[in-house]
């Protein structure tokens, strides 16, 4: 009987075998007991000194395997999971497999199953009897899969690794939701994510899994991790530790798609990472469009330039006469000789606010001199293409703005490409191999500062003042620009005293020369030195002496000009004539909305490339949550450019600037107007 009952065992562990196996957290002892308890009363005879079934090799094969199970169909199998059909044999062992089942599966599992021999239990023995006969014991007893056999060293690390498997695949199921899997699979298959492609298997396994996972309690998704945790042996198992799941964590606990996404960047190459471009996913683009025809805003998307036939009186501070006759018609601008900014710093200095109010309604002509540090305040005033279109900005009316906001100047343009700062205090850049008979010399920037200690390639940071040469080119590409640069962020931090800035040849490989670049406080002294350089020589660019009062003041120098540009039509570094004033049109029709700004257009200025048509920040509340997809349309749907357009310089009333103006009118004079 004991033999059909052990081949009924057999038997089921053969139906299971070929799943991953796996053992409860039933102890041992518990096991036995039960085993010995569940025979029906005079069932379990007396044999000598102990029952029939109190044997230590079945001990042995329950403690070892008895609480091992299969998991299929997400459902626990052991085996003891057998019903038998031979009446004689179920009266005896029927109870005893129920009992069983019952403990073992009723605990949660705790681990995969290992065990040190190849078997479990003794398959029979023989015992030789008083009489001479053999007797013949039958056992518990199964041959385990290799794949469960190890040794007893490898075990625990074993152990310990399936259970942290276990734990983070988990953990990725509940933590990371839906919505962020389905938006980085988006935008990695829209080419939006940096080395995307890397993961998207592991991303598209998780979201695999997820989807399985959907509506099941606590008990089934542990019962479906520790199956996949066994039986899958594929690394994405762990995607929550890695870079990428990171960034699923991070959208499934609601950051900003764009934070996360450069968070995820750096993580994966904080040297190289660069993103300029805002990030939708179709989905979103889906639901912006939704919203925008909803509220009846598609003929409102397209922008252009404004004219001044586009404007009312009232939203215009000033016009001059040629303005108020034809306000759409603008003379050609003749360039002036460039006036130098320092003779004109002992003129009387006026408020913005008292310039509007007191200057202002008196003048009959205007002109503004436009220096070299306001090249990112040029600004242009934007319109509909609809002039019917309703308006989806904050104020009410369908204007808006867009400064350039970009660097015009090539050898900063450059830089700021390179990943170097272009918006410091001081900056001190050089330029090399730029196509024109130049080299692919390795060329460095060097600093002596005040107090003795040099910027350089050997010592790229000092943290006291805040000097860091953050762009550092040793091999030149063939052919193209390569730059190095040099700044203090912060003024307060600089040390007074002199600043020693030189170029020093660290290799020479044929040709000669190169451009050097400083700029304070918006001003731009450019030098060219096309002399040939030797390898380890040091070419002294300029010599300057530095204070929080006065600024810099040059003691020496390479031959220099603060030179006047051509930005916008415009000649920098000259007076100006202003054709209109006018407040920013968030501040039109005695609305305040937003900062304040206040734009001085310029005859003949006109931008150069296409513009933005708006900002997120220009846009009506119910268009918040589609602000990605609205800066991809602003991106898609730039203003291009025009003949006649309405632009000049900018002035926020948060910044701190100024701008010198002529005025005339009652009497002419020429003002400092400070914001």
């Amino acid at each position: 009987m004991f033999k059909s009952f052990k081949n009924a065992i057999s038997d089921k562990y053969e139906s299971i075998k070929s799943s991953p196996l796996f053992f409860t957290e039933v102890s041992k002892d518990e096991m036995w007991e039960t085993y010995l308890k569940s025979f029906p009363a005079g069932t379990d005879m007396l044999y000598k000194e102990r029952t029939e079934h109190d044997c230590q090799s079945c001990r042995r094969f329950i403690k070892a395997v008895g609480n091992m199970v299969a998991i299929i169909d997400n459902k626990v199998v052991s085996i003891w999971d057998v019903v038998f059909e031979d009446d004689d044999v179920k009266a005896v062992y029927q109870p005893v497999v129920d009992a069983l089942s019952a403990i073992v599966k009723e605990a949660p599992i705790r681990n995969v199953l290992f065990h040190t021999e190849p078997t479990a239990g003794v398959d029979r023995n023989h015992q030789l009897l008083e009489d001479s006969s053999i007797l013949t014991w039958e056992h518990l007893y199964l041959k385990l899969p290799s794949s469960c056999v190890l040794s007893g060293d490898d075990i625990g690390p074993k152990h310990a690794y399936m259970r942290s498997t276990f734990d983070v695949f988990k953990r990725g199921l509940k933590e990371i939701n839906s919505a962020a899997i389905d938006t980085v699979i988006e935008i990695t298959e829209q080419g939006s994510l940096y080395r995307g492609d890397e993961h998207l298997t592991a991303v598209k396994f998780l979201n695999k899994h997820k989807d399985a996972v959907e509506n099941m309690d606590e008990q089934a998704l542990d019962l479906y991790c520790w199956q996949v945790t066994a039986g899958s042996g594929n690394a994405h198992i762990r995607i929550r530790n890695t870079a990428i799941g990171t960034l699923l964590i991070d959208l499934s606990e609601g950051m900003e798609l764009n934070a996360a996404v450069d968070a995820y960047g750096h993580k994966m190459d904080p040297n190289n990472y660069k993103r300029t471009k805002a990030i939708a996913t179709p989905a979103m683009i889906r639901r912006c469009e939704e919203k925008v025809t909803e509220l009846g805003f598609m003929e409102s998307l397209p922008r252009r330039d404004a004219v001044a036939e586009d404007l009312t009186i009232n939203n215009v501070l000033f016009a001059n006469r040629e303005s108020k006759v034809a306000m759409n018609v603008f003379d050609e601008m003749v360039a002036e000789t460039p006036v130098p900014v320092e003779s004109l710093e002992k003129v009387e200095e006026v408020t913005i606010d008292n310039f509007l109010a007191n200057v202002l309604p008196k003048a009959t002509s205007l002109e503004i001199m436009v220096e070299n540090k306001h090249v990112n305040n040029m600004v242009s005033l934007l319109a509909p293409v609809n002039k019917e279109a309703p308006g989806m900005f904050k104020w009410g009316n369908n204007f808006s703005w867009s400064y350039m906001g970009e660097v015009t100047d090539s050898i900063k343009e450059r830089v700021k490409k390179a990943g170097g700062a272009v918006d410091g205090v001081l900056r001190f850049s050089i330029q090399w191999n730029d196509g024109d008979g130049f080299n692919r010399n390795d060329m460095d920037a060097h600093c002596h500062e005040p107090k003795g200690n040099v910027i350089s390639y050997c010592s790229k940071v000092n943290g006291r003042t805040g000097g860091n040469l953050d762009v550092d080119i040793i091999n030149p590409v063939n052919g193209k620009p390569a730059v190095e640069n040099i700044t203090w962020p912060n003024i307060d931090r600089m040390e007074e005293g002199t600043y020693k800035f030189f170029v020093h040849t660290y290799s020479h490989r044929g040709g000669h020369g190169f451009k050097a670049q400083i700029e304070y406080d918006g001003v731009i002294h450019d030098y060219i030195h096309t002399e040939k350089t030797r390898s380890g020589e040091k070419v002294l660019v300029a010599e300057v002496k530095f204070s929080r009062a006065n600024g810099i003041e040059f003691v020496r120098q390479l031959p220099s000009t603060t030179s006047s540009k051509e930005v916008w039509n415009t000649t920098t570094q000259n007076f100006q004539k202003v054709s209109m004033v006018m407040l920013s049109p968030n501040h039109w029709d005695d609305k305040k909305i937003g900062n304040k700004h206040v734009f001085f257009m310029l005859e003949g200025c006109r931008r150069e490339g296409p513009a933005r048509g708006f900002y997120n920040e220009f846009l009506i509340d119910e268009l918040r949550e589609h602000r990605k997809s609205f800066e991809m349309l602003s991106e898609k749907m730039r203003v291009p450019e025009s003949e006649n357009t309405l632009s000049g310089l900018g002035f926020s009333s948060t910044q701190r600037n100024h701008v010198f103006c002529k005025v005339a009118g009652t009497f002419n004079r020429t003002i400092k107007i400070t914001f």
